[in-house]
């Protein structure tokens, strides 16, 4: 199990913690289903010693299930 550091930033509060996962994309699920996000919101999450990935909240997500993309990228 691979433990993600992640940071959820908005316009009101940041938020920050560790997630301990198989995948990255288990890792996305599971902070999903604990933090709370908003549209517009950006998650930087990541392992020691590599970059993060920066996501964003799509604005075509609902209030129970976020879409992420990456960060910078236009909604279609």
């Amino acid at each position: 199990m691979s433990k993600f550091r992640f940071s959820v930033s908005g316009q009101d509060a940041r938020r920050e913690g560790v997630i301990e996962s198989e995948s990255f994309v288990a890792a996305i699920d599971s902070l999903s289903e604990h933090v709370v996000v908003t549209r517009g919101d950006l998650l930087e999450i990541g392992v020691y010693g590599f970059p993060p990935a920066k996501l964003n909240v799509s604005p075509k997500s609902t209030a129970r299930q976020p879409i992420w993309m990456p960060a910078g990228q236009l909604a279609a």
